[in-house]
């Protein structure tokens, strides 16, 4: 982990987890949802993928299923963790297809989009995050 990671925190005010290795997601394709300046889409929500929210966000316009190596970009499954767009996951959220999220791996920048309470009704239990 490197330096910045440990100061980096989550939502819940801990020091922020990695989301996934495998595939290898975040901004910086670090496995972190860490979030800077040049990323624009702000993708700070741990989601782990269901099929209802692959469909919602290929018809708005986001196809998360169709790999697309020139991005280091794998293609998800349901089951599969990705760190999201705040935005898209409110979205989601607003239509009933928010997928669950992992809270000590979704970055505090979230909270500037969506509040902990919504964060929390979809929040994966504590036995599902550790497996």
């Amino acid at each position: 982990m490197t330096a910045t990671q440990s100061r980096d925190k989550n939502v819940l005010g801990g020091e922020l987890t990695c989301c996934c290795q495998s595939p290898r997601t975040g901004f910086y394709r670090n496995g972190y949802c860490q979030t800077g300046p040049e990323d624009l889409g702000r993708h700070v929500v741990c989601a782990q993928m269901t099929a209802e929210f692959l469909t919602f966000s290929r018809e708005r316009g986001n196809d998360l299923i169709t790999p697309m190596p020139m991005y280091q970009f794998p293609g998800l499954k349901p089951g599969d963790r990705w760190c999201l767009c705040a935005a898209r996951w409110r979205e989601a959220r607003l239509a009933g297809a928010a997928p669950p999220v992992d809270l000590y791996a979704t970055h505090q920048a979230a909270l500037e989009v969506v509040s902990l309470e919504d964060l929390l009704t979809h929040a994966l239990p504590l036995k599902e995050r550790e497996s």
